[in-house]
């Protein structure tokens, strides 16, 4: 009789402790604590759940690497539809329980990176900045052609690889234009989707302004139109660097006479052979839809923008009143 009371008590007792048991677990798994300044947190590929909740308790994720591994082990059997850990970047909250960090990993929500790349940059700078770009992986040595990159922002993951991301671009372009090809307007003085690109890079390279797109446009159309020279600058600076950096000076009246190139558009009638720049897409769409008016000429306004001018006559009106700005800046 003593034996079964003693078997009684220690089975109690046995119970008694798993319960405390069970409350402390759960109490620990639910207790939110302030997570380190640092609240990034990569999950390699292919990690065993022992090993993420130990990096998580290094970083000071969770408290105890023990009640998150039990507590990931515990909800994947009771949950199986929730599925593993997920691989990858987190930016954890500020404050957390191991069972929020657990809901994180589980739900795959990656930290996503961000690479913008500003309309009008050569190839050559967009790739120097995809080469430069955090937490990817390989390297850019060959140049993609000129006019290939769609300058936009995009989004990325920790190790993402850097061809990737040039691929993107390079697949975002030919979708812009395609789509901007099919609602051009009729009688463009160019023919193919590639002359599109540019004229679209010449358009980009004159002004900065959305607004303005569309009327310098419409100005280089009206002068193919009538037979004339380009005569813009970017063209040849383009033709004295060969794309591959800034030219880092003024340009000069002698480079417009000397520069023998067909990118010279105060020489050679006509597009440049290939694009100067990466156009974004609403300067392709401005070249692709100019608009419609009988500015043959433009000059900066001292504000930003340009104004324009019909006839030579005003054009010079046009020049003149920039040339005061400039001495009226240049002077002490």
């Amino acid at each position: 009789m003593k034996a079964i009371k003693f078997l009684g008590l220690c089975a109690l007792a046995g119970l008694l402790v798993l319960i405390s048991a069970a409350v402390w677990f759960d109490r620990a798994f639910h207790a939110v604590h302030v997570l380190p300044e640092n609240t990034m947190m990569f999950v390699e590929p292919g990690s065993p759940v022992a090993k993420i909740a130990r990096d998580l308790e290094t970083q000071g994720f969770v408290k105890s690497a023990f009640v998150f591994e039990a507590g990931a082990r515990y909800m994947q059997l009771r949950y199986p539809e929730r599925g593993g850990l997920k691989a990858g970047e987190y930016q954890m909250p500020v404050t957390a329980a191991p069972r929020d960090i657990l809901r994180i990993l589980q739900m795959g929500k990656t930290f996503q990176r961000r690479i913008t790349i500003p309309e009008g940059l050569m190839a050559v700078e967009i790739i120097a900045l995809v080469n430069a770009a955090d937490a990817m992986t390989g390297e850019i040595t060959d140049i993609p052609p000129e006019g290939s990159l769609l300058p936009e922002t995009y989004h990325y993951t920790r190790g993402t690889k850097r061809s990737d991301i040039v691929a993107r671009m390079q697949k975002s372009m030919t979708a812009a234009l395609s789509e901007l090809w099919e609602k051009r307007a009729e009688g463009l003085p160019f023919a193919t989707p590639e002359a599109a690109i540019v004229f679209a890079s010449i358009v980009e390279k004159e002004t900065a302004i959305a607004a303005e797109r569309p009327r310098v446009a419409g100005v280089f159309v009206n002068r193919l139109r009538l037979g004339m020279k380009l005569q813009t600058d970017p063209t040849v600076i383009y033709a004295i660097t060969e794309g591959k950096t800034r030219l880092g000076r003024p340009l000069l009246r002698r480079d417009l006479e000397d520069v023998d190139s067909p990118y010279n558009t105060y020489k050679y009638a006509g597009l440049p052979p290939g694009p100067i720049a990466n156009p974004g897409y609403q300067s392709i769409a401005a070249a692709l839809n100019p608009e419609t008016h009988d500015y043959i000429f433009f000059v900066a306004d001292g504000t930003g923008g340009h104004a324009f001018g019909k006839t030579l006559q005003e054009h010079n009106r046009n020049v003149q009143r920039w040339r005061q700005i400039q001495r009226s800046k240049a002077a002490p």
